[in-house]
C-alpha cells in the first residue's frame, strides 16, 4: 500500500517518447498517486496513453489547460470523463461562462481543476499581455471566479498556494506544480518551491517533473521525495 505521502506525488509524463512514458508508468505505478499528461505527451499519443496508467492503477491527470468556447470545452471535458480522467484542468481566464459549462459537463469523480497564473509567468510577462496587477492579486482573481463557479481545486505555485488555502480553507484541492526537491536544476519554473515547503504551504498535490522522470534511478527519486515529506 502506497503511504499518504506517495500519494500526494503526481509524476508528469514530460518526455521525449511514448516508450519513455510506458516505461516510467510501468516501473512507478506502485509508488505514485497519478500520473500528469500534459501538452507534448497528450500530443503524441492521445488518449492511447491512458489505458496503461488506469490499468495499473495510479489515476490520470490531464492537464491540457482547457481555454476554448463554452461548448467546446464542455464537450471536451466529457470526453475526458469518458476515459476515465480523474483530474483535468482548465484556464480561469476563460471566464464564468466557460467555467460553468465545464462544471456541468464533468463526470462525478473528476477534479476540475482551474489555473490561474502559469508557474513560468512574472509581473512582467503578464504586463506584457496587458494585465498590470501583480501576480499574487491576478492568481487570487482568477481563483475567486473559479471557486465562486464551482471548481474543484487550483493549480498554484508554492507561492500562492499559502494565500488560496488562507482564502478558501478546505473548500477546494490545490495543486502545485514547479517542484524542485533540494539541489535539483530549477530549470525553466521562475516560481519553485522543495516538496516540504510545499505542502507546508497548502498543497495536496504535487507536481513533479523533471527531478524524477529524468534521474538516473526514478524509483530512488520518488523515495527521496517520500522521504522529505516524512520528515
Amino acid at each position: 500500500m502506497k503511504s499518504r505521502f506517495a500519494e500526494k506525488i503526481i509524476v508528469a509524463l514530460d518526455v521525449a517518447s511514448t516508450k519513455e512514458a510506458l516505461r516510467l508508468i510501468s516501473l512507478l505505478a506502485d509508488d505514485v498517486g497519478l500520473f500528469k499528461i500534459g501538452l507534448q505527451s497528450y500530443t503524441a499519443e492521445g488518449p492511447a496513453l491512458i489505458r496503461p496508467i488506469s490499468f495499473l492503477g495510479p489515476k490520470v491527470f490531464l492537464d491540457l489547460k482547457l481555454h476554448d468556447i463554452p461548448n467546446t470545452v464542455a464537450k471536451a471535458v466529457e470526453a475526458a470523463g469518458k476515459h476515465g480522467v480523474r483530474m483535468l484542468t482548465l484556464h480561469l481566464s476563460g471566464g464564468r461562462e466557460m467555467i460553468c459549462a465545464a462544471v456541468g459537463a464533468r463526470s462525478n469523480d473528476m477534479l476540475l481543476l482551474g489555473v490561474t497564473v502559469l508557474t513560468s509567468s512574472t509581473d512582467e510577462i503578464l504586463a506584457e499581455t496587458g494585465i498590470a496587477t501583480k501576480t499574487s492579486d491576478h492568481v487570487l482573481r482568477l481563483a475567486r471566479l473559479g471557486v465562486a463557479n464551482g471548481i474543484d481545486g487550483l493549480v498554484a505555485s508554492p507561492h500562492e498556494s499559502r494565500m488560496l488555502r488562507a482564502e478558501f480553507g478546505d473548500k477546494i484541492k490545490i495543486v502545485t506544480p514547479g517542484i524542485r526537491p533540494a539541489g535539483s536544476d530549477p530549470g525553466d519554473q521562475k516560481r519553485f518551491a522543495t516538496p516540504r515547503e510545499a505542502i507546508d504551504s497548502g498543497a495536496d498535490y504535487l507536481v513533479i517533473g523533471r527531478p524524477i522522470t529524468g534521474a538516473s534511478d526514478p524509483k530512488a527519486a520518488v523515495q527521496s521525495v517520500v522521504d522529505e515529506l516524512a520528515r
